[in-house]
């Protein structure tokens, strides 16, 4: 029986050196952000769940980009306080 493993990711920086959210931002000449090869990598080696911790200020820009490249319907959410 294959053993069920999940991903946490500490994405709550606010990128106030980089300037903006670096998790999303594109980069590179294929305009990918850092978000798109963690979401790679992680299901290339096998991770079956990704959890993102990430700060309410900008939860509605993260949500945004990760249910455009996902489906929104494989997002859960969860809030706190």
């Amino acid at each position: 029986m294959k053993r069920k493993t999940t991903l946490l990711v500490m994405a709550a920086g606010m990128g106030s050196r980089f300037g903006s959210l670096k998790q999303i931002t594109p980069l590179g000449p294929h305009q990918k952000a850092l978000l798109h090869y963690t979401i790679y990598d992680a299901v290339h080696a096998g991770f079956d769940k990704i959890v993102f911790v990430i700060r309410e200020s900008f939860a509605k820009e993260f949500i945004d980009f990760v249910g455009r490249r996902i489906g929104r319907n494989r997002l859960l959410l969860s809030k706190y306080g």
